[in-house]
């Protein structure tokens, strides 16, 4: 199952490494390295996530996800999306942001494509952080089977039966970004994270819409198979929308990655190639954690990855002002994920430990 869930990803990385060192030299094969190593510690917590949404998706979508959605994730995200970004804030044609993309030398108005990337970030920050955002309160203010920091997530859930709680928080918590981190970029912040706001709310709701009815779908197809008919529709739409979430879930932990990969590198090519190994290790991760079941047996994996979540949120936010070195978000993300795999194993020994004394007691 590792090589087979794995196998793309390894071959990606030869083909990837022995192009960059061909093309840039021992630099380049440097360069690319460190960006796939940046993406994968940067991103290790979208694995655990995305896997608690692919999981009820069936195994053509998972396939799809680690396919198409790897192109997506690759040329879409990593190299078209800045492209846009930087053409939308900055006003400039595309012709000439696609120029300034391929020199990395060259300035038009005296900055650089790395530099109006840069510049774009306050947009950037807000949309990814309110998404973020709001996927951390959502799973936080939601009735949980399990409790990880019990003394902290009950509250929560007491006061997450409160309507729309989650993106009244999230609305605030752009307001006062906006006025303490963006004093000069306000209204492009409001407006941004607003629109991360009403994309979250949208795809999120339409997912939820139409996986509501695929219990009862699911009757139907039974009964339709026995006259030979199948009826795919609703459940084709919910997996349809749950893919389009992880794709933007994906976008939102990648602005980070890409821009802060300018720092390390300003060919655009050297950065979606590095960004793109680290991501498809990410895909790859994500359905291996599916198919061995892994966050069924580890219950505050997914915990620990929504507190993550948040923190990178909070970061976005607050980086809109302040530069936060991606070292320090990657190891926020590891250090939750940790210690949430530790208590998970501490979990399962304690109630194996239990198991085995009331079968001694039985005896």
């Amino acid at each position: 199952m590792f090589l087979r869930t794995f196998g793309w990803s390894f071959a990606i990385t030869a083909i990837g490494l022995v192009a960059a060192g061909l093309l840039w030299g021992a630099q380049g094969f440097g360069i690319v390295l460190i960006l796939s190593i940046l993406e994968i510690s940067l991103s290790f917590d979208n694995a655990v996530v995305n896997a608690t949404v692919l999981k009820r998706m069936n195994p053509y979508w998972q396939k799809l996800f680690l396919t198409v959605g790897v192109l997506i994730a690759v040329f879409g995200m990593r190299l078209v999306f800045p492209l846009l970004v930087v053409g939308l804030t900055a006003k400039l044609n595309p012709a000439t942001v696609i120029d300034l993309a391929l020199h990395s030398d060259k300035t038009h108005d005296g900055l650089t494509y790395g530099q109006y990337l840069e510049a774009a970030n306050p947009a950037i920050a807000a949309f990814g952080g309110v998404f973020l955002l709001m996927i951390f309160l959502d799973f936080v203010f939601d009735e949980k089977e399990h409790n990880w920091l019990g003394w902290l997530e009950r509250p929560l859930e007491k006061v997450g039966k409160l309507d729309a709680l989650s993106s009244v928080v999230a609305l605030v918590a752009l307001v006062v970004a906006s006025r303490f981190f963006a004093a000069e970029h306000a209204e492009t912040v409001l407006l941004a994270g607003v629109l991360g706001l009403i994309t979250y709310l949208a795809v999120g709701g339409l997912s939820s819409i139409f996986e509501s009815g695929l219990e009862e779908e699911a009757e139907r197809e039974e009964e339709a198979e026995k006259s030979g008919k199948s009826i795919v529709q609703v459940a084709g739409k919910a997996a349809f929308f749950l893919f389009l979430y992880l794709e933007v879930l994906d976008a939102s932990f990648s602005f980070d990655g890409v821009v802060g990969a300018f720092a390390i590198s300003n060919d655009i090519f050297q950065i979606t190639l590095g960004l793109g190994i680290g991501a498809m290790y990410i895909r790859s991760l994500t359905v291996f954690l599916v198919r061995k079941g892994t966050l069924d047996d580890y219950v505050y994996l997914e915990h620990g990855a929504h507190y993550a979540i948040g923190a990178l949120a909070v970061i976005l936010l607050v980086g809109i002002k302040y530069h936060i070195p991606e070292i320090v978000t990657g190891l926020i993300g590891v250090a939750f994920i940790g210690l949430a795999l530790g208590s998970s194993v501490l979990r399962n020994r304690r109630e194996a430990g239990e198991e085995e004394r009331e079968l001694v007691g039985s005896k």
